[in-house]
C-alpha cells in the first residue's frame, strides 16, 4: 500500500451511489451537507456551484469535475447563483424526483441550454481522518483543460458509460468506477499542488521513502535508526524532515498509522484481535488493547461492536 491508498481505505466505507441527470431551463438544487464527500462532474453544457458557509461561486463547464471532501453543503444552479437563489433553491432529493416525474408524465423538455451531470457521494468514516485526506479544501475544483488529469478523463468516460443504460455488470462496475474516480480526483488535487503540504511531504525525497516503508510494513520493528537507513539519511536528516513536514517524528506517526489501521481492520474485517495486533506490530493483544485504548478511548472490542452497530443503523430503513 501507498500513502494515498491508504488515507482513502482508511475513511472510505460501503457503497457509493451516484446518479447522472439531464435537465435544461431555469433549475436549482440544494444539496444537504453529508457526512462523506460528495461529487459532480459535468457532461455537457455548464452550470454553477457555490458551498455553504461562504465562498466564490464555481463555475462548473463540460468534463469538470468537483469533488467536496468534508461534505459541505452546496447548491447548483444553471446560471450564477446569489443569496436569493440559495434561499429559493429546493432540496436535490425533492427535485429529483420532481424532473422524474415530469419525465414519466413527458412533458416536453424546459427550453434553455440542457446540461447532463453525474452526482455522488461517498460514505466515509471520520473517527480518523488521515491528514492527508483533512487539509483538502471544501471545493476541489478540476478544470478540464487539455491535456491535463487523462485518467481522471478517461475514468470520467467509462462511468458516463455504464451509467447511461442498464449494461450487463454494472452493478459491479459502477461502484468500482466510482471509487477509481475518488482516488483520481485526489491524485489530481495533490498533482496540482495547491492545497496543504502533503504535495510537499510526497515530493519529497527523504519523507516520501520514509512513509513508503512505514505504510509498505507498519508491522515491522522500526526504529529511527533503521528508517533513516531506509531512506538513505541519517537519523537527524530524517528527524528534521519528516518532522518538519509530516508535522510529527516519524515514530509518532508510526504509532498513530498502526492504530489507524487497526482500526480500519476492526471495522473492515472480522479477523480475532491477536491476528489485527500482529498485524500492526505489537506482540500481544494485551499490548495492542492498551495502546488502542490510549489512542482511541475505548477498547477495539467496544470500538468494533459500535461501528458495527452504526453500520446497522445506516442500512436500516
Amino acid at each position: 500500500m501507498d500513502v494515498v491508498s491508504d488515507a482513502i481505505a482508511a475513511v472510505r466505507i460501503g457503497r457509493p451511489s451516484s446518479d447522472r441527470m439531464r435537465v435544461s431551463g431555469s433549475w436549482c438544487a440544494r444539496f444537504d451537507a453529508y457526512d462523506g464527500a460528495g461529487f459532480h462532474v459535468v457532461l455537457e453544457g455548464t452550470c454553477w456551484l457555490l458551498p455553504d458557509g461562504g465562498g466564490e461561486p464555481v463555475a462548473l463547464g463540460a468534463g469538470d469535475a468537483v469533488l467536496l471532501p468534508h461534505g459541505t453543503g452546496h447548491v447548483i444552479a444553471d446560471s450564477a447563483v446569489d443569496e436569493a437563489t440559495v434561499r429559493g433553491a429546493v432540496r436535490f432529493e425533492d427535485w429529483r424526483a420532481e424532473e422524474r416525474s415530469e419525465r414519466t408524465s413527458r412533458q416536453p423538455p424546459a427550453a434553455g441550454a440542457a446540461v447532463e451531470m453525474l452526482c455522488g457521494k461517498y460514505r466515509l468514516d471520520r473517527s480518523r481522518v488521515h491528514p492527508l485526506m483533512a487539509e483538502l479544501p471544501r471545493v476541489v475544483h478540476l478544470a478540464n483543460r487539455v491535456g491535463a488529469h487523462p485518467e481522471l478523463r478517461s475514468a470520467i468516460d467509462l462511468l458516463g458509460r455504464e451509467l447511461g443504460g442498464q449494461r450487463p455488470g454494472a452493478w459491479i462496475a459502477v461502484p468500482n468506477l466510482l471509487d477509481l474516480l475518488l482516488v483520481y480526483m485526489v491524485r489530481s488535487c495533490l498533482d496540482e499542488g495547491t492545497t496543504g503540504v502533503w504535495p510537499a511531504v510526497l515530493g519529497d525525497p527523504v519523507a516520501a521513502a520514509a512513509l513508503r516503508a512505514l505504510h509498505a510494513d507498519p508491522a515491522a520493528a522500526w526504529t529511527n535508526d533503521r528508517l533513516a537507513a531506509e531512506a538513505g539519511v541519517s537519523r537527524p536528516t530524517l528527524a528534521r524532515r519528516f518532522t518538519t513536514l509530516v508535522g510529527r517524528p516519524p515514530m509518532a506517526y508510526l504509532t498513530w498509522w498502526r492504530l489507524t489501521f487497526a482500526a480500519t481492520l476492526l471495522r473492515d474485517t472480522a479477523d480475532p484481535l491477536a491476528a489485527i495486533a500482529r498485524r500492526v506490530g505489537y506482540a500481544t493483544p494485551y499490548a495492542f488493547s492498551h495502546a488502542f485504548n490510549r489512542e482511541f478511548g475505548t477498547t477495539p472490542g467496544r470500538y468494533r461492536d459500535d461501528r458495527a452497530a452504526g453500520a446497522g443503523a445506516v442500512r436500516t430503513p
